[in-house]
């Protein structure tokens, strides 16, 4: 793999975007790797290397909400190779995405091995859309269905767990104990078909492509 791949991550969630770091680290070694936390940002970078093997792009940050990042980028430096990182996994978004010209879309929860496969086809020349999202119309109605399944409290811890509130400071909150709490956890994950608090939480953004 060709170490003098320039690579920009553009998101501005310092945890997420650390983690990509250490992931494009793992995938391409000896890339030079640049880092923007918002649309602005990205655009002063752009003009000091203004041709980046790829951009790493966060649908929503500072400047850029849903799509008008991509468009503005994309008619700005039509040649570049965009590829959209996003929790937002439904598979309107990532056929907007595709429309719009981005040459991949990764989703947020995406393993490490993963995420390091579609790196690399992308720096190969190979586009890289998930076939489970962009060929499968149904994801998104299977899990409107899911959300659906949840009763009205349910949904009220979960949109709370999304708040990025505790256990303690949810019961505390709707006046119940931390073992009602608990519980209503176990119901939800097992509706949604999830294993841990933030796969419930990245489940309930993709209803919302302003994530």
């Amino acid at each position: 793999m060709n170490a003098s791949y320039t690579i920009i991550i553009a998101d501005d969630h310092p945890l997420f975007r650390n983690a990509l770091f250490q992931s494009v680290h793992m995938a391409i070694s000896g890339a030079n790797l640049l880092e923007a936390d918002s649309l602005s940002a990205l655009l002063t970078l752009l003009e000091k290397e203004p041709e980046p093997d790829l951009i790493l792009l966060d649908l929503k940050m500072p400047g850029s909400n849903g799509m008008s990042g991509l468009i503005q980028l994309r008619a700005d430096f039509p040649d570049l190779p965009i590829v959209v990182i996003s929790a937002s996994e439904e598979p309107a978004v990532v056929s907007q995405v595709k429309s719009h010209g981005a040459f991949g879309f990764i989703p947020k929860s995406s393993d490490m091995r993963a995420l390091i496969a579609a790196l690399n086809q992308v720096l190969s020349g190979d586009p890289y859309f998930p076939a489970a999202l962009l060929n499968n119309p149904e994801a998104c109605n299977e899990l409107a269905d899911k959300i659906a399944a949840l009763t009205p409290q349910q949904y009220k811890v979960l949109g709370m767990l999304s708040d990025g509130l505790l256990n303690k400071q949810i019961a505390y909150e709707l006046n119940v104990s931390e073992a009602t709490i608990k519980a209503h956890m176990t119901a939800i994950f097992r509706k949604l078909g999830v294993t841990n608090r933030t796969q419930a939480v990245i489940l309930l953004q993709q209803m919302s492509p302003e994530h």
